[in-house]
């Protein structure tokens, strides 16, 4: 049975936070919370969605064990369990960091629900590049971004069953912000989720996107769904930030996103 309602952001903005579309676990190699820990947080906070994800690589062989963990918990009423993969982009052409084999079980019976795109670095035209590689390169800002948001959409086409993890949390690593993409390249994103139906989540841990971005998404209908990012059950379905930046709404509330779907 859920438990209390989750706390709701300030009416008149943009995304529910009775979900939370990004939770890790030990399945990562930096969470500390299992599958069955983060189920029971996700439950205490009242959850009414839930979206188990944990990172992998090209090379990594784990993803058969961490679906058949979340297929063993059980169900909850009123809470829906959902599944994902993080990977990142690798290259401007948008090549995901992900097995083959769970790339093309997305959607699919035994396979995740979708694969998180991820700018854990910058998708150069020949691979991924580091904060540091792209300070000392002395890319221009304009290149920066273009680079990440052309990969981010070319990602989303590739893989079809996509979740825009964290978008532009890269940005200050690399000393630039959101206030340096400008809105035909929004644009270009936000057309790009609305075509291959990606979600475009907005991240308590990582405070992106803002509200700019957030808004200018809203208005062209893109799908954004709330995460926290978790990496511990305790931050599970625990919005802070969410809730005072005024990028969350109740269900329902005027103005809110698109609904998102992961049926098959």
């Amino acid at each position: 049975m859920a438990g209390p309602a989750a706390p709701s952001g300030p009416a008149g903005s943009a995304v529910p936070l009775t979900g939370d579309h990004h939770v890790h676990s030990t399945f990562s190699d930096d969470g500390t919370s299992s599958p069955a820990e983060n189920l029971a947080a996700a439950v205490a906070a009242g959850l009414d969605t839930v979206r188990f994800v944990d990172h992998v690589r090209i090379g990594t062989t784990y993803v058969p064990d961490f679906l058949a963990a979340v297929a063993a918990l059980p169900r909850t009423e009123g809470l829906t369990v959902l599944t994902g993969v993080e990977a990142k982009i690798l290259d401007a052409a948008g090549t995901v960091d992900a097995p083959p084999e769970v790339l093309a079980s997305l959607g699919a019976p035994g396979g995740p629900d979708r694969v998180l795109l991820a700018d854990h670095q910058l998708p150069g035209p020949d691979g991924p590049l580091s904060p540091r590689a792209v300070l000392e390169g002395g890319l221009a800002p304009a290149d920066v971004v273009e680079l990440l948001v052309t990969a981010t959409v070319r990602a989303m086409h590739r893989v079809g069953r996509a979740q825009v993890a964290h978008p532009f949390s890269l940005l200050p690593k690399v000393h630039l912000s959101e206030d340096d993409v400008p809105d035909d390249l929004l644009d270009a994103l936000a057309q790009a989720a609305v075509a291959t139906g990606t979600p475009v989540e907005v991240n308590e841990k990582w405070r992106c996107p803002g509200p700019r971005v957030v808004a200018r998404l809203r208005a062209a209908g893109v799908g954004l769904v709330a995460s926290t990012d978790a990496h511990a059950a305790a931050a599970v379905g625990r919005y802070a930030w969410l809730r005072t930046a005024g990028a969350s709404t109740a269900p329902g509330t005027p103005g809110s996103a698109a609904p998102t779907t992961d049926a098959p």
